[in-house]
């Protein structure tokens, strides 16, 4: 893996973190580092999952020279909206801000 491909995981992984706390309904108090790190491993985790049980579809887009397969990228956001809500969760729990909002 040459330093491109890192600088792809990051940013691909931000963009599915952030996608998941868009669509996670609610607010989470987590930050922009957690997010991204959930997205990584989001996408890593879908990405096995998607090979390991053999979820491709043949509808593709392309960017920036990758070729991406939607259903990996659903499989990869719906994993981030899972980490994102036991974070956020994990977060509330161990508070020290007992404010209600």
């Amino acid at each position: 893996m040459g330093v491109q491909d890192y600088v792809v995981a990051i940013v691909s992984g931000a963009v599915i973190g952030i996608v998941a706390r868009i669509l996670l309904p609610g607010r989470q108090r987590i930050g922009l580092i957690l997010t991204v790190l959930i997205g990584v491993g989001a996408a890593l985790a879908g990405t096995w999952a998607a090979d390991h049980w053999d979820l491709h579809s043949t509808n593709t887009f392309d960017l920036a020279g990758r070729s991406f397969d939607w259903l990996v990228l659903a499989v990869q956001v719906g994993i981030a909206i899972v980490g994102v809500a036991v974070a956020a969760l994990l977060a509330r729990a161990f508070s020290t801000d007992r404010q209600d909002d």
